[in-house]
């Protein structure tokens, strides 16, 4: 039998919807301390969200794919304002579970390059919260992705996601940045989730800052519009494919 990696993050949202609300991951991160991530993060409500977060639901439109929807917070909120077709997808079993119980009406289960069916009709918006971009994992999967998500667009279908820049992290004590020029990207960290007494698969994940996300989503044929940024280094972007939807790319 192939190993499989415990799905941590499936098992605390689990957890959480079945009435344990102190459900606490422990994310470790290549790139800074430990951190703690209550799976309560996950259940809040449109109040709990961040104002870009707010902002990405406003800008909605249409058919919406939520990619990386966790608890599905997104989509159900979505859903309160009468879209009415909204499918959320997440790598994770635990989370699609936890969507089902929850009542998101569109649910699966795969990976964010995952093509589209045959029979599946392309989204006017690709949703991509929570650092959404970090999925990508790396600098040449963003690549991949930008391409991929071409085929996931309808005519002026639009991308909305947000990522962080974490050049903060490598000041020294004047201010001035500290980078390794001959190591990978300084924004592709790996992180690993423990939960409980166990710990979970190494897996990449990409904070990219918005001038390099800029020059890579007009490479692969989008227009750019930034739509918003905050204290804390993250930002809200607009991918919109130059020309529409282009099928077979």
């Amino acid at each position: 039998m192939p190993h499989q990696a415990p799905d941590l993050l499936g098992q605390a949202l689990l957890d959480y919807q079945h009435g344990h609300h102190a459900a606490t991951l422990t994310v470790q991160c290549s790139a800074a301390e430990d951190e703690q991530l209550p799976a309560a993060y996950f259940f809040r409500t449109l109040l709990a969200m961040p104002e870009l977060e707010r902002q990405a639901l406003d800008e909605c439109r249409g058919r919406v794919l939520d990619l990386g929807a966790g608890a599905g917070c997104h989509s159900l909120e979505l859903q309160s304002r009468d879209f009415q077709d909204v499918r959320a997808v997440d790598h994770s079993t635990g989370a699609v579970q936890v969507m089902q119980a929850r009542g998101v009406r569109q649910v699966a289960q795969h990976d964010i390059f995952a093509p589209r069916s045959a029979e599946e009709r392309p989204y006017d918006t690709v949703l991509m919260l929570m650092n959404g971009l970090g999925l990508a994992g790396t600098l040449e999967g963003l690549d991949k992705f930008l391409v991929h998500a071409r085929t996931l667009l309808a005519p002026d279908g639009q991308l909305l996601a947000t990522s962080s820049d974490i050049s903060y992290l490598y000041q020294d004590e004047d201010g001035a940045l500290v980078f390794n020029l001959n190591g990978p990207y300084y924004g592709e960290v790996t992180y690993t989730f423990q939960y409980k007494d166990q710990t979970g698969e190494p897996f990449p994940w990409l904070f990219i800052d918005a001038t390099l996300l800029e020059d890579a989503a007009r490479a692969a044929g989008y227009e750019v519009d930034f739509l918003g940024d905050d204290e804390n280094g993250q930002y809200l972007v607009r991918l919109t494919v130059v020309g529409g939807f282009e099928p077979g790319i």
